[in-house]
């Protein structure tokens, strides 16, 4: 092993100790090639690479909460947009990273970042799918680096929706909103807006009739959360 190496390993596992107790974890790696777009670092320089960070099922649901549940505004009328910063920009910083956050301009292509890390692709419902997560799995930020970084996931060998025929997303929306094959945002707040408690009370019913990485699927604070969130 050289120095090099051992000082990125080094790196790579101060990142995954320091993302821990937040229920995060480093979910991909994206090397950029010279003249490629790239983000740009705090010195104004275009990155070499960017680590995505993440969470993987329900894994940051309780640090959240116990933040949330700790701040006079709770949280703020972004609460995990704002504890997301709040845990990634310290662990950037302490690096020499630049943190990027998906809420943040100028706006940063996090899905095309997933697709090229992670080797996923997009379910009808808009939302990447990942072969073992399923539709229950999110990133919450990134740090851009100076240099190359190895890969810190595993690319996935197939899509999950190329080998579902019944595609039970699409009908289980009451809505329609999955009908034309892609997610109407809009109509799915309509509905959202007239007090929709199946879906308000439980959760996405197109999320949840997705058979894959079920084992995944969020708690129902946690869906009822992003309900309400998405029906703004």
């Amino acid at each position: 092993m050289t120095a090099a190496s051992a000082c990125d390993d080094s790196l790579l596992q101060t990142l995954r100790a320091a993302l821990e107790p937040h229920g995060l974890f480093l979910r991909g790696t994206v090397n950029f090639a010279s003249g490629e777009a790239a983000p740009q670092l705090k010195g104004g320089e275009p990155a070499a690479s960017v680590l995505l960070v993440g969470n993987i099922g329900s894994s940051l649901w309780e640090p959240f909460s116990r933040w949330r549940a700790g701040e006079p505004d709770h949280g703020g009328s972004d609460p995990l947009d704002n504890w997301s910063k709040q845990v990634i920009r310290p662990v950037a910083e302490r690096l020499g990273a630049t943190a990027y956050f998906p809420s943040d301009p100028p706006w940063q292509p996090f899905q095309r970042w997933a697709m090229d890390a992670e080797g996923l692709k997009s379910s009808p419902l808009g939302i990447l799918i990942h072969p073992h997560y399923g539709l229950w799995h999110g990133y919450r930020g990134a740090l851009g680096f100076d240099r190359p970084l190895p890969s810190t996931s595993e690319v996935a060998a197939g899509h999950p929706c190329d080998v579902c025929a019944e595609k039970p997303c699409i009908s289980a929306c009451p809505s329609s909103a999955l009908a034309l094959g892609v997610f109407d945002v809009e109509r799915c707040r309509a509905h959202l807006r007239t007090g929709a408690k199946a879906c308000l009370g439980h959760g996405c019913l197109s999320r949840d009739a997705c058979p894959v990485g079920r084992d995944h699927r969020y708690p129902i604070e946690q869906l009822r959360f992003h309900m309400v969130a998405l029906s703004l």
